[in-house]
């Protein structure tokens, strides 16, 4: 059954959404699921074919970013290597088509992911989807989760600012307003895996975590890190938004 962005009443729940956990926010790309390396195989078939060179260190630069930011990259990395000056959205379609070809032969999920956002689901506690990935490749994760456990998305295509700037996140909080009213930012976790991603999602104001995969991420600042998401549950989420609200008031 494919999954809808319609709103639906939310279960009964022990997470009072007055006070505590309100809502998960969830980067998808090397958090919820493992494709980062499909991405890098595509950048690499796509840049290789024009002969032009492309390192691992040039495909960890792209790790988060939007993907008109990594389309630029890539493109002026071809021209430099005296390939042809690729159109974005060419570079964009090229790339997502191969991963999305790789997805449907495969659904590469992380470590405790696909179990937290069951639980979550099942808790009653709503989750978006919060992407630089474009609407295509976002459903095909988002229909292989039972139905219903993703209430809306967030895509690359959807923004005209992608991350590190705030614009996703601040619009998924704006679209989960309308799921819980009363929504308090702080009280809404923000899961991530990149520099651009984390630095997205508590620019929003969201309470964030950082998953690092790919890439080594700076010392935790205004997030909390967590080396896997493998045996975490809603509680350690919500004991987080707890922790995080008794401290401002304080």
């Amino acid at each position: 059954m494919p999954s809808t962005d319609s709103t639906v009443a939310l279960p009964d729940h022990r997470f009072d959404a007055r006070d505590g956990l309100q809502a998960v926010l969830w980067d998808m790309d090397g958090t919820i699921v493992d494709t980062e390396p499909y991405w890098i195989r595509a950048e690499e078939d796509l840049v290789h074919g024009y002969g032009c060179e492309w390192t691992h260190q040039d495909a960890m630069k792209l790790v988060g970013n939007a993907l008109t930011d990594s389309a630029a990259i890539i493109r002026d990395a071809i021209v430099a290597g005296g390939g042809p000056a690729l159109e974005p959205r060419h570079i964009i379609d090229t790339l997502s088509a191969e991963v999305m070809a790789r997805v449907r032969e495969e659904v590469p999920w992380r470590p405790g992911a696909r179990e937290l956002l069951e639980q979550l689901s099942s808790s009653g506690v709503p989750c978006a989807l919060v992407t630089m990935s474009e609407g295509p490749l976002a459903t095909l994760v988002v229909d292989a989760l039972p139905p219903g456990t993703m209430r809306f998305k967030v895509t690359g295509d959807m923004v005209a600012r992608g991350k590190p700037d705030p614009e996703p996140y601040l619009q998924g909080l704006d679209r989960m307003e309308q799921i819980v009213p009363g929504l308090d930012p702080r009280r809404v976790v923000a899961i991530e895996d990149s520099v651009p991603g984390v630095a997205s999602a508590a620019a929003s104001g969201a309470t964030t975590i950082a998953v690092p995969h790919f890439i080594e991420l700076p010392p935790p600042s205004n997030w909390t890190e967590w080396e896997t998401l493998a045996g975490r549950t809603a509680a350690d989420l919500d004991e987080l938004v707890r922790s995080r609200c008794a401290g401002t008031s304080a």
